[in-house]
């Protein structure tokens, strides 16, 4: 079958941040800076040089800042401009060479699951990629792309797989899975990917306790998924939490037959990823990208050397 292309991505960030407050009394948690910009600006460009171009943010009531973002204000830029502060202009004009960019509110908090599902009218029939915000991917990680490519070898949906330890996979959706032969499945001329990167779903189980843990791979925070997945989430009733879970949606994906837009692969994540939905995983962006900033890298390297850290 000939796969159509990926351009929607869409983009969940509804939730209340609770584990940052009172940061996040006020501001979303995406709108947090991760250096100079905020993190959700990351996940747009990331989509953008995957070569998406149409981004959906799931928002709320709440979340008008995000849509400020990416949006003109005029009185700043003429301000930036007659001071001749041009890259401080480019920079808050950024978001025009990104994908373009639209939103919807969730409405009520039912899970994740249920925040996808609301851009069933704005992708249609049409394959779309997920990006989490909490899950920030290294700006040099090509896995978004990586994932888009299996995806139209292979048809179906394609989800990020995490290599982590039976404790952390009580926190994740929990995969049993099968290794994919690159050459046999028509992927060995994919850039980056490598022998061990590529497998076929069989199950998956949301946050299982840790004698139900499946293998050593679960999946995180990038979905590349088939139009399929709309009419299972339309129905699916509520997992664990008592919410609309996406892991329970994309684990029946797997026993739906191939040309209906059935079938799970996934892709290890080997690039740095950062949990910036985590404290800890937020100060570990921010030193990481921090010290690879090219402008106060150096300096910024130089005072953490003075600290004898």
């Amino acid at each position: 079958m000939v796969q159509k292309s990926v351009t929607h991505g869409v983009v969940p960030a509804a939730g209340r941040g609770t584990r940052f407050l009172p940061a996040t009394k006020a501001i979303p948690k995406e709108m947090l800076p991760v250096v100079d910009r905020p993190a959700i600006e990351y996940v747009a460009q990331e989509a953008t040089d995957a070569g998406l171009t149409d981004l959906l943010i799931i928002s709320s009531s709440t979340k008008h800042a995000i849509d400020d973002h990416f949006d003109a204000v005029p009185d700043l830029e003429d301000a930036l401009a007659t001071s001749g502060k041009t890259e401080l202009l480019e920079a808050i004009n950024h978001y025009q060479s990104l994908a373009r960019i639209h939103s919807v509110r969730q409405g009520h908090p039912k899970g994740l699951g249920h925040a996808v599902y609301q851009a069933r009218q704005h992708v249609g029939d049409q394959p779309f990629a997920v990006l989490l915000p909490d899950d920030l991917m290294h700006p040099e990680d090509p896995l978004l792309r990586k994932m888009l490519e299996v995806r139209e070898r292979l048809g179906g949906s394609v989800v990020a797989l995490l290599e982590v330890t039976p404790e952390q996979a009580t926190a994740y959706g929990s995969a049993d899975v099968t290794p994919v032969a690159l050459d046999k499945a028509g992927l060995g001329d994919i850039e980056g990917l490598g022998e061990d990167d590529v497998y076929r779903l069989n199950r998956v189980v949301e946050k299982p306790p840790i004698d139900q843990v499946l293998s050593k791979y679960a999946t995180v925070g990038r979905y590349v998924f088939d139009p399929a997945i709309f009419p299972i989430l339309e129905t699916l009733e509520p997992g664990r939490g008592g919410e609309i879970q996406l892991t329970d949606a994309f684990a029946k994906l797997i026993d739906v037959p191939a040309e209906e837009g059935g079938g799970v692969h996934g892709v290890v994540v080997r690039g740095r990823r950062f949990d910036t939905g985590d404290k800890l995983g937020y100060l570990q962006a921010l030193v990481t990208l921090g010290l690879e900033h090219p402008t106060f890298g150096p300096e910024l390297r130089q005072y953490i050397e003075q600290m004898g850290l």
